[in-house]
């Protein structure tokens, strides 16, 4: 019976504090790139001749000022030569002036003396480079001899295949485990102590809007702007007036709809940005509203529409289930529940939650030592506590959603909107090519 071999292990992360993307991966054993002589050889040849060419550069430098001091000597040569001259047809006119100045040019050209001499010492050394630089030549003909056309060839195609199964590997990265959360950045200060924002995770790479909902009740006022730069400098771009108030500060923004809960209703509205209407609405039975079964901090907060790499999501929690969160599958268009999930987790106990491929994070985030400690998998309807820590920087926490597409968790902390960067982990297995 043959094992299947140990797959990739990938560890994803969003970006950088400087706001670059980062993927790194911790590949299987490979035997087609180990570093043997040969490799050592060609990186030390390599290194030699970055030293050499370096040293080249300096000495490249050096001889242009050198040329200028030779250019220089060689018009007060020409000036001494026309005084000897002078003096040959007139001894007996000027003789002491005329052998103050020549005296005083002679002096003047001591200085070019040594520089005459580093010039001879530059000039020797270019000869030993050259001459480096040939053996080097030999000893890389040699190498290449070694390996073979064949070998070369061969290596170059293994080279390429690999880069085609990375790239293949890449595009599998949709989901996987939450292992850390990095940051916060804070991205602007403005607003109240409570409200939201984010992004679409569904739109395209050039589409980049962000939307702002101040407060978690009595408001309708939605803002839009073109990109996080206008969002930072207060640049807005559009204004939605909703038909309806919401309640609490967890909307999401989904292929290019507001879902948001109606005040003091259980009901779910779809709002489309580009019609400007209401498109469904649709109540979501058995949720408890109205600051029945909010989050820990309040705020109306019973309702909490999120989003991941596997759709559209609803948090709550029902009489039924005893106050304990409900999660369920939503259908984008209708509203209606694909499935649903009845955990033991008690709704009012929890700070702020999240969905990531499929499974939900709970937080204490209220709390200064903010921390994921509970998370359940809709994949196996089973949970596990977790102990992931957060910095909790301005106290207190009302909006923490996760955005797929950039990787990040978008955070309303206490008036300041802030990302934080997350760190999943992948296995991925892998095809045996041997």
């Amino acid at each position: 019976m043959c094992l299947p071999k140990e797959g990739w292990q990938v560890y994803s992360s969003a970006q950088d504090a400087d706001g670059r993307c980062i993927c790194t991966v911790v590949a299987p054993e490979q035997n087609l790139c180990s570093r043997d002589a040969k490799g050592r050889q060609l990186r030390q040849l390599l290194e030699k001749v970055q030293n050499m060419s370096q040293s080249i550069e300096v000495l490249n430098l050096r001889t242009q000022r050198d040329f200028q001091y030779i250019m220089r000597m060689e018009s007060q040569i020409k000036g001494l030569r026309s005084k000897f001259r002078q003096i040959e047809s007139d001894r007996k006119m000027l003789v002491n002036k005329n052998f103050q100045e020549l005296k005083g040019k002679m002096e003047s050209l001591q200085p070019l003396i040594p520089v005459l001499e580093q010039y001879k010492t530059d000039a020797k050394l270019i000869s030993q480079f050259k001459e480096e630089i040939r053996n080097l030549s030999g000893v890389l003909m040699g190498i290449q001899e070694e390996m073979g056309a064949y070998d070369y060839e061969e290596l170059q195609q293994r080279v390429l295949n690999l880069e085609n199964r990375l790239r293949n590997c890449m595009s599998k990265l949709t989901c996987g485990k939450l292992m850390k959360i990095t940051g916060p950045l804070t991205v602007k200060t403005s607003g109240t102590r409570f409200g939201a924002w984010m992004t679409d995770p569904q739109a395209s790479p050039k589409n980049n809007r962000v939307w702002y909902m101040d407060s978690y009740t009595n408001n309708k006022i939605v803002k839009e702007y073109k990109s996080i730069g206008d969002f930072v400098a207060g640049v807005e771009s559009r204004t939605y007036n909703l038909p309806f108030k919401w309640a609490g500060t967890n909307h999401v923004v989904y292929n290019g709809s507001l879902y948001y809960n109606k005040m003091q209703s259980n009901i779910i509205v779809r709002y489309s940005f580009e019609t400007g209407r209401v498109v469904t609405q649709r109540a979501l039975e058995l949720a408890g509203f109205h600051n029945v079964y909010p989050y820990t901090w309040g705020g109306f907060s019973d309702i909490d529409l999120m989003a991941d790499e596997l759709g559209l999501w609803a948090v709550y929690a029902t009489n039924q289930n005893a106050g304990n969160i409900v999660i369920s599958q939503l259908n984008p268009d209708t509203l209606q529940i694909f499935n649903t999930w009845n955990t033991e987790y008690s709704k009012r106990n929890a700070g702020e939650s999240f969905m990531i491929c499929g499974t939900l994070y709970i937080t204490n985030s209220h709390l200064t030592g903010a921390k994921v400690y509970y998370a359940y998998s809709t994949r196996t309807s089973t949970y596990e506590y977790t102990d992931i820590p957060f910095h909790n920087q301005y106290f207190h926490m009302s909006m923490l959603d996760y955005n797929a597409r950039d990787r990040t968790l978008y955070g309303w902390n206490n008036g300041h909107q802030v990302l934080f960067n997350v760190t999943l982990f992948h296995i991925i297995k892998t095809e045996d090519t041997s």
